[in-house]
């Protein structure tokens, strides 16, 4: 049984980078590469999933306008 795909993209050491060859990145691993960086150590390890995989943090919740007067 395969692990379960990870999404680069929600990951806090995901980077875009400004290279047109090697459009992303895995800042935790130092590479840059054409693919996800999950995908490349899923290729490289035999089948091994990223073990440095870290959720993004969760945004500030949006701060709604006072329901006071206004001047």
């Amino acid at each position: 049984m395969s692990p379960p795909r990870i999404d680069c993209r929600r990951c806090r050491h995901y980077a875009v980078t400004w290279d047109e060859r090697f459009p992303h990145g895995c800042r935790a691993m130092g590479f840059k590469s054409a693919r996800y960086p999950a995908d490349e150590v899923l290729s490289a390890t035999g089948g091994e999933a990223c073990l440095l995989y870290e959720p993004k943090p969760l945004p500030p919740p949006a701060r709604r306008p006072s329901a006071g007067r206004r001047l």
